[in-house]
């Protein structure tokens, strides 16, 4: 599977401010760019953290991108993937609506109750009910390599990855990631809780290395492209 990520960041790398809130850093000309990503995929990935801060829709907002995957005889929009270890989705998200197919990734602790609610909501839940990872805080975490597999037997060979913080770090931790977009923004957001590109353990020692592409001019910020 090919796995581009992309996100917006201040210009001192925040995702969004201390109180989880949506910030805006790019501007429209930025979500024509987003939007002819999401066109190109088979599948947009965050993880439940946007969905509970954000509720984001993660469709194709222009009309002429739609007809066109129409004409290439796949869905109007992307399929959309919430990875949601304990099923914590709210059943009305607007990523749950019928725009789109949608997968819930669940861990091995997720609730069956919960799990059931967002099957009831029309998720398709994708339960990791494999080995433990061990005892510690992670353990019940979704394994990615494995879900990855899963939607890969579903048909889903390209993913947009579009954060959190926690998300992007478990797909570089796990050597998942091919592509790398980041529009840098013109604004200053601060805060040693506020979450950056890469939240999660962090990586010592050894550090994934970049490719720098190309780097573009958009809105009153840049975009840096990458690949790894």
């Amino acid at each position: 599977m090919h796995v581009h990520v992309n996100a917006a960041t201040s210009a001192d790398g925040k995702l969004s401010s201390r109180r989880r809130e949506q910030v805006r850093i790019s501007g429209p000309a930025d979500g024509e760019r987003v939007d002819a990503l999401r066109a190109d995929c088979d599948a947009v990935m965050v993880g439940v953290g946007t969905v509970l801060a954000d509720d984001p829709h993660l469709t194709i907002k222009d009309d002429d991108r739609r007809a066109a995957r129409r004409e290439r005889g796949v869905p109007s929009n992307p399929a959309r993937v919430v990875a949601d270890s304990r099923a914590r989705a709210p059943p009305d998200s607007r990523v749950l609506d019928d725009a789109a197919t949608t997968y819930v990734l669940v861990g091995d602790d997720a609730p069956e109750r919960r799990r059931e609610t967002l099957r009831d909501a029309g998720a398709r839940v994708v339960a990791d009910d494999g080995e433990r990872k061990g005892d510690g805080p992670d353990s019940s975490r979704v394994v990615l390599p494995h879900a990855l597999d899963a939607l890969e037997a579903e048909g889903v060979e390209s993913m947009l990855i579009e954060g959190g913080g926690e998300l992007l770090y478990s797909a570089f931790a796990a050597g998942l990631v091919d592509e790398l977009s980041v529009f840098v923004g013109s604004v200053l957001v601060g805060g040693r809780d506020a979450p950056t590109l890469l939240d999660g353990e962090g990586f010592v020692g050894e550090f994934p290395e970049l490719i720098l592409e190309s780097v573009e001019r958009i809105d009153d910020g840049v975009v840096l492209s990458y690949t790894l």
